[in-house]
């Protein structure tokens, strides 16, 4: 008789577009990539009701020891990160799929003590950042001197903060900011991720050293119009494999 099969559990926390495409891919398919969904957890729980079954809702995010995670996939907002990270590391692994998060030094800091204190690993997604692993083997080589994102979305696609709240852009392509991802990653924590992720996997570089540019181009789609692309889930279910080693730290 065959060893009945082991399925790693995940919570979601985190129920926007990505996390409800997320949550449905794992009820449909979980079994098949070798995973069990044990959670979800969205900061407004209205947003469940309906599609994520009641026993899989989790109230609190201090109830989730309660459901036994090996991994914890958060696609909500850097806040989560900044708030919660270090505290759910006590309990799994966690994936960030709000990278950005990682700009604050003491965020970076307490994931980093965390993971070592309580043995678990941290992964970040990459997103739309393709060439992720082709960064980070020139980084690791010596040959990365300097690197530069620009990131183009309409008007209509920014969450800007801060500063940049009240940018307005002057023609049909403007660049609201030019400098350090750093810098960049408070101001636009929802349009910034991907430049995030160029930054982790280019540590010679770094926040401080990676440039980052944002773009509001009304030549672009608006996120409304556009033909929703779940390639970043695609990354994401492959980080979850038991056998891929942590990108981070």
């Amino acid at each position: 008789m065959a060893p009945k099969k082991v399925l790693r559990k995940v919570g979601v926390v985190g129920y926007g577009r990505l996390g409800q495409f997320l949550v449905s891919r794992l009820l449909a398919q979980g079994s098949e990539l070798g995973l069990e969904l044990v959670f979800v957890w969205n900061r407004d729980p209205g947003r469940m009701a309906g599609s994520v079954p009641p026993a899989l809702q989790l109230q609190s995010l201090d109830a989730l020891e309660e459901r036994h995670p090996d991994l914890v996939v958060e696609v909500a907002h850097p806040k989560i990160i900044h708030e919660s990270g270090a505290q759910i590391l006590r309990h799994a692994d966690l994936l960030v799929g709000s990278p950005s998060a990682l700009a604050e030094q003491t965020t970076e800091q307490q994931l980093l003590e965390a993971s070592s204190h309580w043995g678990h690993a941290v992964f970040v997604a990459r997103g739309a950042l393709w060439g992720a692993e082709d960064i980070s083997r020139l980084d690791a080589a010596g040959g990365l001197q300097s690197l530069r994102v620009t990131m183009a979305t309409h008007p209509d696609g920014f969450r800007l903060e801060g500063a940049l709240a009240a940018a307005s852009s002057t023609g049909p392509r403007t660049v609201l900011y030019e400098g350090p991802v750093r810098g960049l990653c408070p101001l636009a924590p929802r349009n910034s991720n991907t430049m995030a992720a160029a930054a982790l996997a280019a540590p010679s570089l770094g926040f401080d050293s990676v440039i980052g540019v944002l773009v509001a181009d009304h030549r672009v789609l608006p996120a409304a119009l556009q033909a929703w692309n779940p390639a970043p889930l695609r990354s994401l279910l492959l980080l979850m494999s038991p056998s891929k080693a942590p990108l981070y730290p």
